[in-house]
């Protein structure tokens, strides 16, 4: 009977322990420190919380004496929240790169039912009807702001293991230019029209071999020659940009692949939407740029976001049991020290506490270290993906605070599912056959 009783108190610990990781996933911030002052609260001005506090700061003063053992949690944990930390920084910079790259005054418009560029065709006498539409915005000498536009993918040699990757030629014309004011020329000049000349993102030049500005590269059996280097702190710093006519003719095309626009402002997408669809002769879809790019991110994003919980959950339950044994050990060995504490007045609470705000403690060791080492390592650490048109992006790791609070989160609910169960057994320990054992 009494093993029954025990097996249904332990099951119920595990539901309520799960029950409590879902909720604390979950808990902004805010919920967070209201907590945290509860349980400062509680210990400063309760009777049980004083002893808890105590037998806290006992267990604490002991932890040098077996650093070694303590140490595996600390290294542990700080292993989880640091590959979970970069797994999660690598989708929020490639999010965060092509969110930078759209405008919601922008607008790209694709053929119907295409999801990128790449599977998209416009015919070009499609272009003059696109550029009549209301909601366009016009340039300094009254033409429309259209921009229709090429998208090659070309081979290129990587600096960093000298293997082919894919690598986005865009076509544009004048019109491309001021559509996007973001884009600066930080070394030699733009592309003349009608010649085989080639501006290229800084992100793509630091990419690919042979992108310097004076040299020539073969594309289409064709010399290309780069004349500039531009900037735009988004994912067109990855492509490479010729004159579309120029691009057109090698590459023998017929139609446009896309055209994106500049808006009135961004309110003037609906009426622009709808004067695209009362046309008959326009069968295309539309979309604000930043739409269009945040669009392209959402797989990738996902696929990385769950990878890196999946990983993390492997590691963190080995971390867990690290605690256990840890934690198990660290009862034993204080059995008498423990029972000793129960028998001149600390109950089963106190204890408890303790032994899970030394396990909390050392879990929030190694979830600042494993967070400092994320950001140390990755924040800012460059590289490069497919996107949506099956060319390279490049793109920078991005640890936010955001993520860092969340691998601190994981630690100490590592730390509790860690430290819960060594605790209750300390609460449950016989004093008297402690005190013999000891």
């Amino acid at each position: 009977m009494n093993r029954i009783k025990k097996w249904l108190g332990n099951l119920g610990v595990i539901i309520a322990l799960l029950v409590g990781l879902v909720a604390w996933t979950m808990l902004p911030w805010q919920g967070v420190l209201a907590l945290a002052v509860l349980a400062a609260l509680w210990l400063s001005f309760t009777r049980s919380g004083r002893l808890a506090l105590a037998a806290t700061r006992i267990g604490i003063a002991s932890l040098p004496d077996r650093w070694g053992a303590s140490s595996v949690i600390v290294v542990g944990i700080a292993g989880v929240v640091g590959v979970l930390v970069a797994m999660l920084a690598m989708g929020a910079g490639f999010q965060k790169t092509l969110n930078q790259t759209g405008r919601d005054d922008t607008a790209i418009i694709l053929r119907g039912g295409s999801q990128a560029e790449t599977n998209s065709t416009i015919a070009r006498e499609q272009v003059p009807l696109i550029s009549s539409l209301a909601g366009i915005a016009l340039d300094a000498d009254g033409r429309p702001l259209v921009s229709p536009e090429l998208s090659q993918v070309v081979n290129m040699v990587t600096r960093s293991d000298g293997t082919d990757a894919n690598a986005q030629l865009r076509g544009v014309g004048d019109a491309g230019w001021a559509i996007r004011p973001q884009l600066k020329i930080v070394e030699g000049r733009r592309f003349e029209p009608g010649k085989r000349e080639l501006v290229v993102g800084q992100g793509a030049q630091s990419q690919y071999v042979g992108l310097e500005v004076g040299k020539t590269i073969e594309l289409a059996n064709q010399d290309w020659t780069v004349v500039g280097r531009f900037a735009s702190g988004d994912s067109h710093d990855s492509e490479l940009w010729a004159d579309a006519q120029t691009l057109s003719s090698t590459y023998q095309r017929t139609s446009y692949q896309s055209v994106t626009v500049r808006l009135e402002n961004a309110k003037a997408l609906t009426a622009f939407k709808a004067a695209m669809a009362a046309d008959p002769r326009l069968k295309l879809d539309v979309l604000s740029t930043k739409d269009y790019y945040s669009k392209q991110s959402e797989g990738l994003t996902k696929l990385i976001d769950i990878l890196g919980k999946v990983i993390g959950t492997i590691m963190a339950i080995g971390a867990v049991f690290g605690a256990l044994n840890t934690m198990y050990a660290a009862v034993a060995g204080r059995a008498r020290e423990i029972a000793t504490m129960r028998a001149i007045g600390f109950r089963g609470l106190p204890v408890v506490v303790a032994v899970m705000l030394e396990t909390m403690l050392l879990a929030l060791l190694g979830g600042l270290l494993g967070g400092l080492l994320a950001w140390l390592i990755f924040n800012n650490y460059s590289v490069s993906t497919l996107s949506g048109n099956f060319s390279q992006v490049m793109f920078k790791f991005n640890v936010s605070p955001e993520l860092l609070w969340s691998g601190l989160k994981w630690a100490l609910g590592i730390g509790l599912v860690g430290g819960l169960f060594p605790s209750l057994r300390a609460a449950r320990l016989p004093v008297t056959e402690a005190l013999r054992s000891a």
